[in-house]
């Protein structure tokens, strides 16, 4: 089915309960919350074959709500080696398809957010977990959207579109401009500071009170 291209049609495709408990991944206090958008080309076969499309530098994207990156979350491998399986998943260097492959190279994205739009995302993205079988890759869409065709299903997203789903509910400046047909690069015109390029397995959190150039 083809949904309309209306902002926030990708928003209202997540169904979640209703009796679960609030999450707040980041306690330190601060006015703003920090959130991290993690673009990525690890080379998988999919991942290659987008490069080879698109001509993007990444080709997939992830959130993080912790600047350490241990946990992304987006739409991708449950099985790092079973390119056919794929769903609601949470990433990480340290197992999966980031850790079978080591020469990720990503591009991290720091933004702010208020705390109330950062304990609704957590929420959402905590109850997504509890339910996660119910959501599912969104492989129609993926394959669609690289001859232009917005193909949506509820509780369906591939990678891109789930990022662009969390940054809606975050409300950044500009998130309604980015397109329905979505693609990782499209995340570089909201509001950001580049905190890292290079090598996700070199990554290493900024100290708190110093300063990474972008």
């Amino acid at each position: 089915m083809t949904a309309q291209e209306h902002p926030h049609t990708d928003t209202t495709r997540i169904t979640v309960p209703a009796d679960t408990d609030t999450v707040l991944i980041d306690r330190s206090p601060s006015e703003n919350k920090k959130v991290y958008i993690v673009l990525s080309q690890t080379g998988t076969i999919l991942s290659r074959i987008l490069k080879f499309i698109t001509k993007d530098t990444y080709n997939h994207s992830s959130i993080a709500l912790t600047e350490d990156l241990q946990t992304m979350y987006s739409f991708g491998r449950v099985n790092a080696y079973n390119p056919f399986r794929a769903g609601f998943v949470q990433e990480s260097p340290a197992y999966g398809t980031f850790k079978r492959f080591k020469e990720t190279k990503v591009m991290v994205l720091e933004t702010e957010i208020s705390p109330e739009a950062y304990s609704e995302v957590g929420q959402l993205i905590r109850e997504m977990m509890k339910e996660k079988a119910h959501y599912h890759y969104n492989y129609w869409g993926v394959l669609l959207a690289g001859i232009k065709i917005n193909h949506q299903k509820r509780n369906s997203y591939y990678c891109s579109e789930f990022v662009r789903a969390m940054i809606l509910r975050m409300g950044l400046p500009g998130a309604e401009e980015i397109p329905a047909i979505v693609k990782p690069m499209h995340f570089l015109t909201v509001p950001h500071k580049t905190v890292y390029v290079g090598k996700l397995r070199e990554y290493v959190p900024t100290p708190r009170g110093s300063r990474r150039d972008g």
